[in-house]
């Protein structure tokens, strides 16, 4: 009798463990539902907390919010050790100059996380062992290896080595080892560098409207919101929202790590195919292009 009374004991508690608590999706469930193509409204894309450290964000405003004609980052922000603030603030000043700042995005090159926050649009394509995050412009993806660990020696590449785990309903990714030998080595619109220390921890998860409402009000008070077809997104959606919490960390860089949300809606427009080096010569004049002196295939 006492081991048929252990037995349903050892039952239930397993069930309390892999059961998610009330209202709570478990994997497989939030899995489906990232499903889609997800778009998030502003730029630069950050939505600063209410709280804590906050991410370097525009000195130059035009009716109130960040002026994405002029991107000028605050390098008296405390989380920059004074190297990286002066970094920042010459940055700034070939903005101010009339000069568009080269960035990975307008000079063709791969955007290393969390500068690909850039894109708007991004979707996720799983497999059991495998994420891929895709973006709406010049083919940029990144792969997450799912349960299992950093490579021990992590070869840099642009866009990192990344690993994920559920949590409950919440996709944990983190990411070390993006390339720093490279032109336009950036975190952000406002040039903010990065070093070999960088790493990123990401939280994906599903929130209702109520919860999503307050990181878009933040991404609204604070940044830029493209006009007409390019914010692809319906301002009246009440759904389900798609929202990224990311801590950033690099002790060469910031005194301190910080973090920040991103929250993504259901995107409006079909998936668009836009590739920057069909367009060398665009407004900001010829694009640095990567190129190589013999094929990498």
């Amino acid at each position: 009798m006492k081991m048929q009374r252990d037995f349903l004991l050892l039952v239930t508690l397993a069930t309390a463990v892999t059961t998610p608590a009330s209202g709570q999706m478990g994997p497989s469930e939030a899995a489906d539902m990232f499903t889609g193509i997800w778009w998030h409204p502003t730029l630069p894309s950050f939505e600063p907390l209410a709280t804590g450290p906050k991410p370097v964000t525009n000195r130059t405003r035009y009716r109130g919010v960040s002026d994405y004609n002029n991107l000028v980052g605050d390098y008296t922000n405390p989380i920059l050790k004074p190297w990286a603030a002066e970094v920042v603030k010459k940055y700034g000043e070939i903005s101010l100059s009339g000069q568009v700042a080269p960035s990975p995005a307008n000079q063709c090159w791969p955007n290393p996380p969390p500068f690909i926050y850039k894109n708007f649009g991004l979707q996720m394509l799983q497999k059991p062992h495998e994420i891929t995050l895709i973006y709406e412009q010049d083919h940029e993806f990144r792969k997450i290896r799912m349960n299992q660990k950093h490579f021990e020696k992590v070869k840099p590449s642009f866009y990192g080595d990344s690993v994920g785990r559920w949590e409950g309903d919440t996709l944990v990714v983190e990411t070390i080892g993006v390339k720093v030998d490279r032109p336009y080595a950036m975190i952000d619109m406002f040039g903010t560098p990065y070093t070999e220390k960088l790493r990123l921890v990401e939280r994906y998860r599903m929130v209702d409207y109520d919860e999503a409402k307050d990181g878009l009000d933040r991404g609204f008070k604070e940044n830029w919101q493209p006009p007409g077809p390019m914010a692809a997104v319906d301002r009246n959606y009440r759904g389900k929202h798609l929202q990224i919490h990311v801590t950033i960390e690099d002790a060469n860089v910031f005194t301190t790590p910080w973090s920040a949300t991103l929250t993504y809606m259901r995107g409006t427009v079909s998936w668009p195919e836009t590739v920057c080096a069909e367009n060398r010569f665009e407004f900001s004049g010829q694009a640095h292009v990567p190129t190589s002196h013999k094929p990498d295939f």
